[in-house]
């Protein structure tokens, strides 16, 4: 277990976090009354599932001072998969489409945590919603 969430901290495989863990950038970024339903961060970056929208983080830089915030409100999600690790994979994949069709929103789990299917879960019901 300690191996795999130190190849998951170096693979930058994404485990669930409390919102508070994606930093003041994030809650800075929040609606007011906004709900976090679910959190998730790697090394770096991150995503969060809210009431209204995928929030996805992404610091750049050496220091990773710049930070660009992503949103794709749910009613936007065309499609999801998940793809569960198989018995010499490391990892699960989340991926998410949304209209403008391009290169899907990819997530990496890792494997084992059941995050990939809590995430899962509730971009389902979120999108269903929508």
């Amino acid at each position: 277990m300690v191996l795999g969430r130190l190849l998951g901290a170096v693979t930058g495989d994404a485990g669930r976090v409390e919102p508070a863990a994606l930093g003041p950038r994030f809650q800075e970024a929040l609606l007011p009354g906004e709900q976090v339903l679910a959190a998730f961060r790697t090394v770096r970056d991150g995503f969060a599932l809210t009431e209204w929208r995928i929030m996805v983080l992404d610091r750049q830089g050496m220091t990773g001072s710049k930070t660009e915030i992503l949103s794709v409100p749910y009613r936007a999600v065309t499609r999801f998969s998940v793809e569960a690790g198989g018995a010499t994979d490391l990892d699960e994949e989340l991926k998410v489409w949304d209209r403008a069709g391009e290169a899907p929103l990819s997530f990496s789990f890792r494997r084992g945590t059941g995050a990939a299917m809590a995430a899962q879960a509730v971009l389902a019901e979120r999108v269903v919603a929508a």
